[in-house]
């Protein structure tokens, strides 16, 4: 039996993808910065590790055959100050940094190291083709973080088979991104961000856990991918989707551009932007998503 290691797997993500794992006969170790102390859990134990004092279970790391690399401050949790997007860039690069020299040294036995990275390493589509992976990445702030992330990633390679995902907007009834979609439907209000025409590329959180496993197990899928559906939507379309199904009467309000601005400042441009991404080259590896289409992912969703 094997045993995959992931970082971030207290998190919403972490969480489906240990589910996944023990449902297909592994072992899991969740390297944490928390306590270890966790309720017992069935072939799950939990490990320090910790990139601010740079310390790290090294007996845990010997035992895992791969790690999935899912840690990182919440890009979304707080308003983008530059104490904050110095934390943003820093549990990335310099965590990401620090996991993979720590693996090159105690992890005799791990041959996969699958990195999480997002599509804010795209730039705005424009209403042009969907971006691929060999696109160039953005000049702003993601651009940037997502750029150097990967980077930091990359050092795997010749190690490790290394595979960086780019993770699209990760739809789930625990997310983030779908619970702020859904609050303002309690009131029976639809709200509809800037133009609402911008495009939104994302992935419903099952598929990304199963194609974090089809990762680990596919020893020809390395390199860099895009880790969406081929349903991207508009977010005029995805908050009329989800309404749909939620509800039975709903007002759409718009909200003005300039009002996100104020409100959330530089964040306000990830929103509002327009991100078109393939999924020709995921597609093309062999993975089949079980939920492309945001109708039977929202009714998958809300049936939960």
């Amino acid at each position: 039996m094997k045993t995959i290691g992931i970082t971030g797997g207290t998190g919403f993500v972490g969480q489906h993808l240990k589910a996944l794992l023990l449902k297909n006969g592994y072992k899991v170790i969740i390297f944490t910065t928390g306590s270890t102390k966790k309720a017992e859990e069935f072939h799950v134990t939990y490990a320090n590790w910790n990139p601010e004092k740079g310390t790290i279970d090294q007996e845990a790391m010997r035992q895992i055959s791969a790690m999935v690399h899912l840690a990182g401050a919440g890009i979304a949790d707080k308003r983008w100050t530059s104490a904050r997007k110095k934390e943003i860039v820093d549990s990335r690069v310099k965590g990401t940094e620090f996991l993979v020299a720590q693996l090159k040294q105690y992890a005799v036995f791990c041959e996969t190291f699958v990195c999480a990275s997002a599509t804010g390493f795209y730039g705005e589509d424009k209403g042009g083709q969907p971006f691929t992976e060999d696109a160039q990445p953005a000049t702003d702030f993601l651009g940037e973080t997502c750029r150097q992330w990967e980077e930091a990633a990359h050092k795997a390679e010749g190690s490790f088979k290394t595979a960086i995902l780019r993770f699209g907007i990760v739809l789930g009834k625990e997310s983030g991104a779908f619970a702020e979609f859904v609050k303002p439907m309690k009131f029976n209000i639809v709200p509809i961000l800037g133009s609402g025409r911008q495009m939104v590329s994302w992935i419903e959180v099952n598929d990304l856990a199963r194609l974090i496993l089809f990762a680990i197990e596919n020893k020809q899928f390395e390199g860099i991918y895009n880790a969406v559906t081929p349903g991207a939507v508009s977010h005029k379309a995805m908050m009329k989707t989800i309404a749909l199904h939620k509800m039975s009467l709903a007002i759409t309000v718009p909200v003005p551009a300039i009002l996100l601005k104020l409100m959330l400042g530089e964040m306000s441009t990830e929103i509002l932007k327009s991100c078109h991404v393939s999924a020709k080259k995921t597609l093309a590896s062999g993975f089949t998503f079980y939920t492309p289409d945001l109708v039977n992912a929202v009714v998958e969703i809300l049936s939960k």
